[in-house]
């Protein structure tokens, strides 16, 4: 067999085809600096155009590919951004005064510049090689957040792109307890997972794909306020016992997607204690509240847990994404997810590898907004942002009782208020909020209702804003379809 080519297009030297293609690159070499230029001047119109325009136009998605199709030839900067810019005008905007629809909102002052200067130093959190002091940044504010929840301050942890995947990384660190050979040899069956029927759907789904199946996951019952029955959970597990299956871990929730209610974390550690059981605690949205002196006690057994889920992005108000799973035990992500790769670990000590205690590969830098914004706030200033998103729920739940036309679901326990407008269709009432650009909040079903689900998570909301979204309530309800239909 003859020597294989070098594939060229042409017959060039080396050095004809470097300057070749050099010049065809010379357009992309200052480019940069020039975004960079215009950068502010772009984040600025967006930002005051969220606050003319708080409810954007639906867009149809019908055509969207086509005119968002990729060019085979080079545009010019200036059009690119403008393309850009424009794109992003035209998607929903989470910032504005009348955006209630998710559980987070607005902008953080320092956290949001920070996560910009984090895409431009595009650091890879997997090495203190490649890192620096930003590995043993991440590790301070683990430390942090840790403190706060109870746990050792030297116990694990990891930040994780979403609290999907920190729940899923505490389902792996649950199963190599209990099923210490599975990673070699796969799941083994009949381990079984127990969680609050309102708990969120990322359980199911991490269950499906690390190997336990969705069946493995038991939907413990609730009471009326939504929080998880101690009581049916024990007897279910017992029950499981009986059957042959291998209860492994049960889920709490602090802060239910829906009801915002906080499952009863003295009496479900005590369970998981007295089973032997791994004690997750999904605090995605929740674990807000240890900022609370009016809120901490939700929380109360928390430092219980084994393992803790934590999104900043959500209640503290930080960009997307930023979230952590935090561990009692120092080794237990390392345990699960560590494999040996002497082309990157370079770094010595393992605390310095924080990629060995990681889903990923390649992480992105989401500890640095955090840190900056700790640093901007304080724990004073959490205290204060969190107080603040409570008295705003109160206000909202005390506006609702005046307007007897509007009826309050439940009282809060957390900053979800759901309502219903007396006679009319919850989803009716918010699709024509949205279409006319009135509000922009969703509906959801709970305890069988469907409400409209306000998520009060941006601390630059007053009571007159949320008068307005009650005004706006009230003036589309009464055009919308019947609560039966």
């Amino acid at each position: 067999m003859s020597p294989r080519k070098q594939a060229t297009s042409t017959d060039l030297t080396l050095e004809e085809l470097l300057c070749s293609t050099e010049r065809a690159w010379e357009r992309g070499s200052d480019a940069l600096a020039q975004a960079l230029e215009v950068l502010s001047r772009d984040a600025l119109r967006i930002l005051k155009e969220e606050q003319v325009t708080p409810v954007r136009s639906v867009v149809a998605p019908e055509g969207l590919s086509e005119a968002l199709a990729l060019p085979a030839h080079p545009g010019s900067l200036a059009e690119v951004q403008e393309r850009v810019t424009q794109l992003l005008l035209s998607a929903p905007s989470t910032s504005g005064r009348r955006f209630f629809n998710q559980l987070f909102a607005g902008h953080d002052p320092i956290g949001t510049p920070t996560d910009m200067l984090a895409s431009l130093v595009n650091h890879s959190m997997y090495t203190y090689k490649v890192g620096g002091p930003l590995i043993v940044m991440e590790e301070v504010v683990l430390r942090g957040l840790r403190r706060l929840a109870g746990f050792p301050e030297d116990g694990g942890g990891i930040f994780t792109p979403g609290g999907s995947l920190s729940n899923l990384s505490a389902m792996l660190c649950a199963r190599d307890r209990f099923a210490p050979s599975a990673k070699e040899e796969g799941t083994p069956k009949g381990l079984t997972l127990y969680c609050s029927e309102e708990s969120h759907y990322s359980v199911k789904k991490g269950a499906g794909i690390v190997g336990f199946g969705r069946s493995s996951v038991r939907a413990v019952p609730t009471d009326e306020r939504g929080v998880m029955r101690s009581d049916a959970l024990l007897e279910m597990i017992q029950a499981d016992r009986r059957a042959g299956s291998q209860p492994m871990m049960i889920i709490a929730t602090a802060g239910t997607t829906v009801l915002g209610a906080f499952d009863d974390l003295e009496a479900t550690a005590e369970v998981a204690r007295s089973e032997g059981l791994w004690l997750h605690v999904d605090g995605a949205f929740g674990g807000t509240a240890l900022w609370s002196d009016a809120l901490r006690g939700l929380c109360a057994g928390l430092e219980r847990a084994d393992s803790f889920t934590w999104d900043a992005h959500k209640a503290m108000g930080l960009p997307l994404t930023c979230s952590a799973l935090l561990t009692r035990d120092p080794h237990a992500p390392a345990r699960a997810l560590s494999e040996q790769a002497s082309y990157l670990f370079q770094s010595g000590a393992d605390l310095l590898n924080p990629g060995t205690r990681s889903l990923q590969c390649g992480r992105r830098n989401d500890a640095l907004k955090l840190w900056a914004a700790w640093q901007y706030h304080g724990d004073d200033g959490w205290t204060a942002r969190t107080d603040r998103l409570w008295a705003l729920a109160q206000t909202l739940t005390a506006l609702i009782k005046r307007r007897p036309q509007l009826e309050l679901l439940m009282e809060p326990q957390y900053l979800n208020v759901s309502f219903e407008y007396r006679g009319r269709s919850s989803v009716s009432i918010c699709e024509r909020l949205e279409r006319e650009r009135r509000a922009l909040v969703g509906y959801a079903y709970a305890k069988g209702r469907c409400v409209i689900r306000v998520a009060v998570v941006n601390p630059e909301l007053t009571r007159a804003d949320l008068e307005a979204l009650l005004d706006e309530v009230e003036a589309v309800a009464p055009h919308c379809k019947p609560a039966s239909a």
